[in-house]
């Protein structure tokens, strides 16, 4: 039936179970998920129609790509009954101080998440006002990620959450990571097959078509198996592995086990393990190549090794001299010249051909950008055919990337009808306003259920749709065929086992909502931080001090007038040893500051690369002794900021030294130069100087003192006046 709000343009007439969960989402955090198409963003306009008529508060919508958030300025702009002015989107285009007039402005705030993480951080935003938060894309609430951030301090301030996602994860772990990172209380969770949205589910026919590799493929495959053999059972003879089947995620997993046996085993024996990792790298380019040769083809193959060549690193060079890769390049090179490439391909050409000959508009998606070019360039010669291609931002050498304005130009363009083939890396899967389209044709599965449940959103959203899998027989798309679908009814098991959960003990406790915190009891020194710096450790610092981020030409953190810090990792450390970066670093920080800091955070920074010991020791003793650098070794990123807080409020006692920016040395006026000369003098404080000073006038007339005028003045006992004389009277000597 249709119904009227004041905040809702015209009648509304909400589907009965958007409705529902509109009317839960009011009271709960809940996070909803639906399939793509059946209508998450009018639940969340619905739900901030409410939040600004009956709570009077703003609402924030956030969404993890530009593109995205500028598709939901839209459909909120064109529902919502406010003014335009009202609305804002906010990107990192928007300029800070632009930023917080927009904040102070607009009732309805549409923004990528890490826009709004540093404003918080900085201050710029009050969430205070807000009485809800958005979350698109919900599944994203996990780990460093800017949303764990933001809903950690939307419900520190009982900030109703309402979360969106039409993949959510399938690991049970992980989905309650993002029920507790975003405070959830309710799930709300519809699937094709729900009674009360079957109705409203589009037809998707999903197909998979299979093809068989040609001999010559299965021969390059059982050469690649041979080296791929070999640099496993090295690994696994030192005890890395205990199968010689082995995922190429098992292989990257070697990499922290590799090093923690060099740092344990003797000098004599680290050779060995230098070898692994060796061992380990080759493993892993071989495995990559198979896959390239058994999804995608010869040519990606070939680019393959061309660009392990120019990269010249030493596994890469051991690698190409191995007699079975020079045997494997010449079969290739002669596939290549006799046009022999995979099947997948001719086939892939043969349905776009006929299903375009239907009129249909068609999006076809692949894992790699080497094949979407060859797909691009062999399409373009079928008559009928018009084919764009869609990949990221990034370039490397001979494959531009597109800015956003470009990618929106294309997208607009399909939308128009203008071309009705878009072939499209996985850029194309989540966070654009994609149009809908008949079929979707993925050249390979993958073993995200995430990515696949994303892809396919793409058709059957309005009207009936295709999806069409191809796959080469016997070979890894086989396997992430079935892994992604095996994951995806993990996931819908996972989700339901939750919700069960929230139904039997009515949501997760939510005890700490608007509790407050120790932080807001203590006294808290104030920090500048460079805007650059890692986010995990101004995270830390934000709840333990009063931060303002700025950009700052030295140093990292500026913890009083008198001290800077330059922060970093061990890993850090030693690579700015090795290029040459580190000492102009801290020979700036040295002339700007009176008391210059560098902290070095991680790991011993003796088993970070093979380097020698005795130059990473000079290199700390030259910082401290020729250039007065104090260093101090951290282990982990919370260490650090106490440290830095700890410092600050030890320094910030002191009224006249809070923290300012500065580029270079301070110019002192004559009251701080006459201060810091008498500082100078044995065991006198800034406190002590002031007397020092009241009491005889000037410098001059301090340093004319004897000890029993000294001895008069507060603070200063006959040994402290001895010392001081003492400093004033001897003869300087040359060491």
């Amino acid at each position: 039936m249709p119904l009227s709000h004041p905040l809702l343009k015209g009648e509304i007439s909400p589907r009965a179970y958007q409705e529902t969960i509109f009317v839960k989402s009011k009271d709960k955090n809940t996070l909803v998920i639906l399939p793509t198409g059946l209508g998450k963003t009018y639940i969340a306009i619905l739900l901030t129609a409410y939040t600004l008529q009956s709570k009077e508060k703003k609402v924030l919508v956030l969404a993890p790509t530009k593109p995205l958030a500028e598709q939901h300025l839209k459909s909120f702009s064109e529902i919502l009954n406010i003014e335009k002015e009202s609305f804002s989107l906010l990107t990192g285009t928007v300029s800070p101080i632009k930023r917080e007039d927009l904040y102070t402005e607009s009732l309805v705030i549409i923004a990528t998440p890490q826009v709004i993480e540093n404003d918080i951080l900085t201050g710029k935003i009050d969430l205070d006002e807000f009485g809800l938060i958005i979350f698109d894309e919900a599944h994203r609430a996990t780990g460093d990620y800017a949303y764990t951030y933001i809903a950690e301090k939307a419900i520190s301030k009982d900030i109703r959450i309402l979360g969106l996602t039409a993949s959510p994860a399938s690991d049970k772990e992980k989905m309650q990571d993002i029920i507790k990172n975003l405070g959830i209380e309710n799930i709300e969770i519809r699937n094709e097959n729900s009674p009360d949205v079957k109705s409203y589910v589009q037809e998707l026919d999903i197909s998979w078509i299979s093809v068989k590799l040609p001999e010559e493929f299965l021969e390059i495959k059982k050469l690649l198996e041979i080296l791929l053999k070999k640099e496993i059972k090295d690994l696994k003879d030192l005890g890395f592995f205990s199968s010689l089947e082995v995922t190429k995620k098992e292989i990257l997993a070697t990499v922290p086990k590799i090093n923690n046996k060099i740092k344990e085993v003797p000098l004599k024996e680290k050779s060995v393990y230098y070898g692994a990792l060796k061992s380990q790298a080759k493993a892993l380019k071989i495995h990559h190549a198979l896959e390239l040769l058994e999804t995608q083809g010869i040519s990606p193959l070939i680019s393959y090794f061309k660009r392990m060549r120019e990269g010249k690193s030493r596994s890469s060079i051991e690698l190409l001299s191995e007699k079975n890769i020079m045997k494997i390049l010449t079969m290739a090179d002669n596939l290549s010249q006799r046009g022999i490439e995979h099947p997948k391909l001719s086939k892939l050409y043969e349905i776009v051909v006929n299903e375009v000959k239907k009129g249909k508009n068609i999006i076809i998606f692949s894992h790699y950008r080497d094949t979407t070019m060859r797909i691009v360039k062999e399409l373009s010669k079928f008559e009928g055919v018009n084919v764009e291609r869609f990949v990221g931002q990034a370039s490397k050498k001979g494959d531009e990337g597109l800015s956003q304005k470009k990618q929106k130009e294309i997208i607009e363009r399909f939308r128009l009808g203008e071309f009705n083939v878009l072939v499209a890396t996985s850029v194309a899967e989540e966070g654009l306003d994609i149009p809908e389209v008949d079929m979707v044709i993925l050249f390979e599965p993958v073993p995200s259920e995430i990515r696949s449940i994303q892809r396919r959103g793409r058709t059957a959203r309005r009207r009936s749709g295709e999806v069409v899998i191809l796959m080469a027989e016997k070979t890894r798309d086989e396997g992430y065929y079935w892994a992604s679908k095996k994951k995806e009814r993990q996931m819908k098991h996972t989700v339901m086992e939750l919700k069960r959960d929230f139904t039997k003990n009515e949501g997760v406790s939510m005890a700490e909502k608007g509790q407050s915190k120790l932080k807001d009891f203590l006294v808290m020194p104030e920090i500048i931080v460079d805007d650059r710096e890692d986010k995990r450790v101004v995270k830390i610092l934000s709840e333990i001090a009063r931060i303002k981020v700025n950009r700052l030409d030295v140093g990292d953190y500026i913890l009083s007038n008198r001290i800077g810090v330059e922060r970093k990792s061990s890993h850090d450390f030693i690579e700015s040893l090795i290029k040459g970066t580190l000492f102009p670093q801290i020979l700036s920080l040295s002339n700007a500051y009176e008391v210059p800091l560098l902290i070095v955070e991680g790991e011993d920074v003796y088993s970070v690369r093979n380097m020698d010991k005795k130059s990473i020791r000079g290199a700390i003793i030259s910082a401290m002794v020729d250039l007065r650098v104090r260093v101090i070794f951290t282990n982990t990123p919370e260490e650090t900021a106490n440290y830095l807080v700890e410092i600050s409020l030890r320094e910030q006692k002191e009224k006249d030294r809070l923290p300012a920016i500065r580029g270079e040395k301070k110019v002192m006026s004559l009251k701080e130069k006459q201060l810091f000369i008498v500082e100078g003098l044995p065991e006198v404080s800034s406190v002590l100087s002031r007397r020092l000073l009241r009491r005889f006038g000037s410098v001059l007339g301090v340093f004319n003192a004897d000890e029993i005028e000294l001895k008069d003045v507060e603070g200063v006992g006959e040994i402290k006046a001895k010392k001081i004389r003492d400093v004033i009277d001897s003869q300087y000597e040359e060491i």
